[in-house]
């Protein structure tokens, strides 16, 4: 997401791609209740101020919201207590599907990621990392109407100036024709398109990059890696270097993680500091600063200009490594391995998303009412995690999805269809033989997710009973009847 004022950096990176919540439970809040009368009030104070000079009133009435979007005040409030480790992070963001698609990205759009090189100079899997890390290569872009969600964080809450030119500059790109109205829509805070813009990037830095008259980002995917490319060329993007490597730290070296302290090559030379396999350090960087994202004991980055300019896309060092990471792996054009050389200081490693699916599958069967099966593990899926936790004495009851949750809930949960939900090694889950609702069902329906009391030998007189199973938010599992009638 690119936020141009660094003072609302910090508010609103949470919001950038796939949510990454923390694993500790925070309390969501409830969404508030706005007035529609002071919303629309409001809203007639904007159209008459100096920030929307610059709209026409037909502009602002054609797209004024009818009513206010209390789910992004909502968001706007939900800050979770802890952030995910960073090998969490990055499991997600970097796994095996992602690096796949990247390479595919990569040959489908050589010609232009090569002309997209010659004029901005910036390398072609940078931009990939980028637009990967932000939309799955355009696969999610957000659903949420920007007006609507900007019109309600400009009269509610905090931050309500900032978002007032967000909405004004929103405006002014349908005004200008570069976006149809329908294809305005991103995530809650307001970044829209294949790469994420805040509307005023847009306005600074999108370009019209196939020359079609008009700065299409969301469907036009050239405009769309062109603009980030011109958006890390005027942060400082350095042509020819890397953004940096990772490195092994010499026995006995102590540093701390600051990667603004960039020192020359010939100093880390100097200090015993060599690739990760064990390599000289190259000469391909000016300068580079010491990252250290799980500590001395994990995996060690020298750093330079470039990286500082994906960090600037969105203020998170995690972010940009996983930017920096996710473009070495489309450059080799190799998803075999997505780990650094050095291990994470962990037992538990991070999942993939194929793996969270697996989770979520087999929570499904276990009755868990999660909702869907779509690899992202946010606030429904981390209560179910703690509640199966808490219900089968595994300790800590964190909620969290790691490698050991997988092999235990995967190898514990299981539909009687197996063809429904496989785990990611392509072997069917196992029964819960641990399961006492699962012991109360004699007869699974032709629905997963509906169960039927009276086996079908000896059918009751009024028809089959079913029922689905249901975990509340105490934990407590019960069934709930849904059989005609009910």
């Amino acid at each position: 997401m690119r936020l141009t004022p660094l003072s609302t950096l910090s508010l609103l990176s949470m919001a950038v791609g796939l949510s990454f919540a923390s694993t500790a439970q925070a309390a969501r809040p409830e969404a508030p209740n706005l007035s529609n009368s002071e919303f629309q009030q409001c809203l007639d104070r904007l159209q008459n101020s100096s920030k929307f000079s610059g709209v026409n009133n037909s502009t602002f009435n054609n797209y004024r919201p009818s009513q206010p979007d209390p789910s992004v005040i909502q968001s706007l409030n939900y800050q979770p207590e802890f952030q995910k480790d960073v090998w969490d992070y990055l499991s997600v963001l970097v796994d095996k599907e992602r690096v796949e698609d990247g390479i595919q990205a990569k040959r489908q759009w050589r010609d232009t990621l090569r002309q997209i090189e010659s004029r901005y100079g910036v390398k072609a899997e940078h931009v990939l990392g980028v637009w990967g890390v932000e939309s799955n290569f355009g696969q999610t872009l957000g659903k949420k109407p920007l007006f609507e969600s900007l019109a309600t964080l400009s009269c509610f809450d905090r931050r309500q100036s900032y978002f007032q030119g967000e909405y004004a500059n929103a405006l002014k790109i349908v005004q200008n024709g570069d976006i149809a109205p329908n294809d305005m829509t991103g995530s809650w805070a307001g970044a829209f398109g294949q790469t994420q813009f805040m509307p005023s990037t847009f306005l600074e830095l999108a370009v019209d990059f196939d020359g079609d008259g008009r700065r299409d980002l969301v469907n036009n995917v050239p405009d769309a890696l062109a603009s980030t490319a011109n958006f890390l060329d005027k942060r400082g993007y350095r042509t020819g270097e890397p953004w940096g490597y990772e490195v092994k730290l010499p026995n006995g070296f102590w540093a701390a993680s600051n990667r603004k302290d960039k020192k020359s090559i010939s100093h880390w030379r100097n200090q015993g500091l060599t690739l990760a396999n064990g390599s000289t350090l190259p000469s391909d960087l000016s300068s580079a600063g010491l990252l250290l994202p799980a500590g001395m004991e994990g995996p060690a980055f020298l750093v330079g200009k470039n990286f500082d300019t994906f960090y600037s896309y969105n203020a998170s060092e995690n972010y940009a490594l996983a930017i920096a990471h996710l473009s070495d792996l489309i450059t080799r054009e190799d998803s075999s391995k997505t780990d650094f050389v050095t291990a994470w200081p962990t037992d538990d490693p991070g999942i993939s998303r194929q793996q969270a699916k697996d989770i979520q599958q087999a929570l499904l069967n276990a009755g868990y009412d999660i909702g869907g099966v779509d690899g992202i593990i946010g606030d429904n899926t981390r209560t179910a995690i703690q509640q199966y936790q808490s219900s089968r004495g595994i300790f800590p009851a964190d909620g969290r999805a790691g490698q050991k949750f997988h092999r235990a809930i995967v190898g514990n949960t299981a539909p009687s269809n197996p063809q429904f939900g496989q785990p990611s090694n392509g072997q069917p889950l196992n029964p819960a033989s641990a399961d006492r609702m699962g012991q109360l069902i004699q007869q699974q329906t032709s629905n997963p997710n509906t169960y039927s009391t009276q086996p079908s030998a000896q059918p009751s007189s009024a028809g089959n009973t079913r029922y689905r199973r249901i975990t509340g938010a105490d934990g407590v599992v019960k069934l709930v009847r849904i059989d005609e009638g009910s």
